[in-house]
């Protein structure tokens, strides 16, 4: 059972390399068996965040706490998994044994066939480490994080250079992690991933915590759904469409960003019944994600 409702607390963190601020007075927590997906721009942070979690590094100021205690302590160690950015491991090594290493450093190992279908490895159990493929090695971090059968789980981009095919086999595995009541710290900068996987939502942005709430509430922030076509009307003739704030064209397709866009729709076929390519996309936490983002950069502009 969970000591507290939170695996990992940030109270106040800031964190400079040299004259650079990483993180500005950040506060957060991640829910305990669920999993909290931390977004923002390359620079926002979110890797520093992570690494400070596993006691990698130390904060300038402010306290943070993970599993109830402070982090990369020896406790804490033995019940956190990571996949960092960057990872070295012995090339010559064969996956399976990788897998089987890294599980003997643990007194109660997450069962071999467990790691072997969660990251999808079985068909590269045979091969070195060193002659695998980018995403292939991503897969095999991803099941060497998880040796240990740990609590929580961080994960830093867990799925770049995966394919489609192995980052949705990834997306289950982590699903059903969190099934199993485990906490997940997840950065990405595939908002769909953060979408379709995540309870929670921080965005992080030039070290400030702009953003902290499900992934439908930050959807709301922004009313703007696109819808593109093909139109005989004018850009100033679709710019006048009820609720259209935007008009965009790439020589093939206008797109036209509109705050209602079911009126925008039935005004659209009425002035042109004509018009073919027709597609409609609803708010997206890429359109929340922008529009949180622009308007600090504005704010910082003024």
């Amino acid at each position: 059972m969970p000591e507290s409702d939170s695996d990992i607390t940030f109270r106040e963190v800031r964190l400079r390399y040299g004259a650079v601020p990483a993180l500005r007075g950040v506060s957060f927590d991640i829910a305990a068996g669920k999993l909290t997906a931390l977004l923002g721009r390359n620079g926002a942070g979110k890797t520093s965040a992570v690494r400070l979690a596993l006691g990698l590094r130390r904060p300038d100021a402010g306290e943070i706490r993970v599993l109830g205690g402070t982090p990369g302590r020896l406790a804490a160690r033995r019940r956190v998994g990571a996949v960092l950015q960057e990872t070295a491991l012995p090339e010559t090594l064969r996956v399976h044994e990788l897998l089987r290493l890294f599980s003997a450093y643990h007194a109660r190992p997450r069962p071999f066939d467990d790691l072997v279908a969660s990251s999808g490895l079985a068909d590269c159990l045979a091969q070195r480490y060193g002659r695998l493929s980018g995403g292939q090695k991503r897969r095999v971090q991803f099941a060497l994080a998880l040796a240990g059968d740990p609590r929580l789980l961080l994960l830093d981009e867990p799925t770049t250079g995966l394919d489609v095919d192995a980052r949705r086999a990834v997306w289950d595995g982590i699903r059903a992690l969190v099934a199993e009541g485990k906490t997940v710290l997840l950065t990405t900068h595939y908002l769909e991933e953060a979408d379709r996987l995540a309870d929670h939502v921080l965005l992080l942005d030039k070290g400030r915590l702009r953003f902290s709430g499900s992934p439908a509430e930050m959807k709301s922030l922004t009313a703007a759904g696109r819808i593109r076509c093909r139109s005989r009307l004018d850009r100033a003739a679709l710019a006048a469409l009820p609720a259209v704030t935007a008009v965009s064209d790439d020589g093939a397709l206008q797109e036209l960003t509109s705050t209602a866009p079911e009126t925008t729709l039935r005004a659209l076929l009425a002035a042109d019944p004509d018009l073919d390519a027709l597609s409609v996309e609803r708010a997206s936490l890429e359109h929340a994600f922008l529009d949180l983002t622009a308007s600090t950069d504005a704010g910082d502009a003024a």
